[in-house]
């Protein structure tokens, strides 16, 4: 009379998602004639162990994105604060002590300086449009009122979903063409050309050589910064984030300091409450970025832009508080078309990614 045996041993591995993978062997004796072959064979049942889920507290992605946009709109007002020490300079300085800051980030992460072999061109070229980006931007504040500045600086996700179109390969609808009028729309009725509006221009900062510098700066930086963002997206998660800050923080510095040295622009900043502000605008900057990222992280990216339009409200009221200045109506009306744009094209990716998913 044949023994039945019967053994199990169970082996548990931990993949990198915490699911707990639990093997069960079972062995049968070939003397059981009972069973068929197929049940002769060793069997293995296979039970996939998911952890509970952390509870999320509802509206925390939201609430980064705002953090994030009250920290880029202080920045601004601390530029347009800033007297004697030209956009370049101040660029400089916040990629100088965002390197510093982001040091002890990589090396705590494990990520080396370089990243990746096959990104690097990505990451250097994400560096120099970003760095150009922000150069371009803290000139426009310079050189035009600050709401102006931030609106047109603003309209830059509706020429990311072109350029996304162009080189990424992405659907671009009807609405995508439409909402790209709206935002030079916008930008027109804040440049106000002489040839339409005439060459008595009410509310402008200084004289009108300024203004359309600024607007052509920050038109440019926008463009800029749409770039980065389609740069981003083509690298994907396949490197870290701090990396591509490291790489923008260095890209930038060194091309600040060549642009500083043929424009013979360099100047040291008053003691006391200017060299604060620009260690502040670093800082902030830094603290602005990781938000961000963090707000992208867990919420979706069509809330979190429409989040970011709050950096346009904000600018008025800085604007009004701290310099005195009303908006005339043309910055108003350009603004209001650019807002519209851009959550325009927030909320159709929301719509499309929530109707795939």
């Amino acid at each position: 009379m044949g023994d039945y045996t019967d053994w199990n041993h169970e082996r548990v591995l931990s993949a990198e998602d915490d699911i707990t993978v639990v093997f069960h062997k079972v062995d049968r004796d070939d003397n059981d004639d009972d069973e068929d072959d197929e049940d002769d064979r060793a069997t293995e049942r296979i039970h996939l162990q998911y952890p509970e889920k952390k509870k999320r507290c509802p509206g925390l992605g939201l609430f980064y994105g705002l953090l994030a946009t009250v920290f880029f709109s202080i920045i601004a007002l601390l530029v347009k604060t800033i007297q004697g020490v030209h956009a370049v300079e101040i660029s400089a300085i916040r990629c100088f002590f965002q390197m510093l800051f982001v040091v002890p980030l990589l090396i705590y992460h494990k990520t080396g300086f370089l990243g990746p072999r096959d990104r690097r061109v990505y990451l250097v070229l994400r560096g120099f449009t970003g760095a150009n980006a922000m150069i371009l931007l803290f000139y426009a504040i310079q050189q035009m009122p600050l709401a102006d500045a931030t609106v047109i600086m603003f309209s830059n996700p509706v020429f990311t979903s072109l350029l996304a179109w162009i080189f990424l390969k992405e659907r671009c609808t009807i609405w995508d063409c439409v909402f790209t009028v709206f935002t030079l729309t916008g930008v027109l009725l804040i440049a106000r050309p002489p040839f339409l509006f005439g060459e008595r221009l009410h509310g402008i900062e200084g004289n009108y050589t300024n203004h359309i510098k600024g607007t052509i700066a920050a038109f440019a930086g926008a463009i800029g910064a749409a770039c980065t963002f389609v740069i981003l997206r083509k690298m994907g998660k396949s490197v870290h984030y701090y990396l591509s800050v490291w790489y923008y923080a260095v890209i930038g510095f060194i091309e600040c300091i060549i642009a500083l040295s043929v424009l013979g622009e360099w100047t040291l900043p008053f003691c006391g409450r200017d060299r604060w502000i620009l260690m502040l605008i670093a800082v902030l900057g830094i603290a602005g970025q990781t938000f961000l990222t963090k707000a992208l992280q867990i919420e979706k990216a069509g809330p979190v832009a429409l989040m970011r339009t709050v950096d346009v409200v904000l600018a008025f009221i800085f604007q009004f508080i701290f310099f005195n200045r009303a908006p005339t109506w043309w910055s108003l009306g350009g603004a209001l078309c650019v807002v519209v744009s851009t959550s325009g094209v927030a909320l159709q990716r929301w719509y499309s990614s929530t109707h795939k998913s």
